[in-house]
């Protein structure tokens, strides 16, 4: 298997040039060191072809193969999801699915690097394990947003206010955001949803599908606290919420202040927006939550 590819060039090349120096370098080194790379081929096609075989193992693997060839972690893992996403471009190609969508779906790739640079300060992911779905052909993207089909699974029914209930088990259309830095507008959102209801609808004989999302963006209590202006407040509105939770610690930090979130509150940045309000609320000794909402979408708009 040739490892740096004309595929592998061109994915790279959205890349930061730190990034596509390191990759290349490993891509190279796969190349030319046989043991080396005949392992990593092993591990990746072993992977892609048997449907039974998960992620996070063969992670395991590629993380003792990285240690056993001085390569770091992170990095290794990420070629690793790059030389994946070369085989399932075929997948894509046989069950007729447009390219659009596949471009879309790799380009989380492109953001889960740059948070592993800001956060990590190398060029990598470290949260490889989350593109099983990906890979498995169980999540794909639609505009701005990752979806897949998910079950319902709390104890209690939601009847959303257009009077559709949602019971445990049954099926609805989780979504997911990703760091891609494009603006949540309205007209962002909408297109987004409106991109994956065909590939759902069958989902929903009446037409009216279930669309949810578990987010520390649904925390309710962000109406207290941030600007009114920021587009995280109108994503709430197309919810309602389920549930949520206030948290001891805030473990989604990381997405707000990047590699600056271990200071003291009080030494975190303000220079935007959102920073400057987080980092307020939590030197007054809030808080900070998640929530889950759903709502009910019938190929153009929110029932309400």
């Amino acid at each position: 298997m040739l490892h740096y590819s004309a595929y592998v060039k061109e994915l790279i090349k959205n890349y930061p040039p730190e990034a596509q120096k390191v990759f290349t370098e490993v891509e190279t080194r796969l190349d030319s060191e046989s043991a080396f790379g005949e392992a990593f081929d092993k591990l990746l096609s072993d992977y892609m072809i048997n449907e039974t075989v998960e992620l996070n193992p063969a992670l395991d693997a590629i993380d003792a193969l990285a240690e056993e060839n001085g390569v770091n972690k992170y990095t290794l893992d990420f070629v690793f999801i790059m030389g994946c996403t070369e085989i399932l471009k075929g997948k894509y190609d046989a069950a007729g699915i447009p390219d659009e969508v596949f471009n879309e779906s790799v380009d989380d790739l492109r953001c889960k690097l740059l948070e592993c640079m800001e956060c990590e300060g190398v060029p990598g992911t470290f949260v490889a394990g989350w593109n099983n779905g990906f890979l498995k052909m169980r999540r794909f993207a639609y505009g701005r947003f990752q979806f897949e089909v998910n079950t319902y699974n709390f104890d209690f029914d939601f009847i959303t206010s257009c009077g559709k209930k949602i019971a445990k088990g049954d099926k609805y259309i989780n979504f997911h955001i990703p760091s891609s830095g494009i603006p949540l507008t309205d007209e962002v959102r909408f297109a987004s949803y409106k991109k994956a209801y065909p590939h759902y609808k069958e989902l929903f004989p009446d037409g009216k599908a279930v669309f949810g999302c578990g987010s520390w963006l649904l925390y309710p209590r962000h109406r207290e606290f941030l600007p009114k202006h920021l587009n995280i407040l109108k994503f709430m509105d197309d919810f309602e919420i389920v549930c949520w939770e206030e948290k001891e610690s805030f473990t989604n930090d990381w997405r707000v202040f990047g590699r600056y979130s271990d200071l003291p509150y009080e030494e975190l940045p303000r220079d935007t927006s959102l920073r400057k309000a987080y980092a307020e609320w939590l030197c007054a000794g809030n808080k900070a939550g998640d929530g889950f909402g759903l709502f009910v979408f019938d190929g153009e708009k929110i029932l309400r």
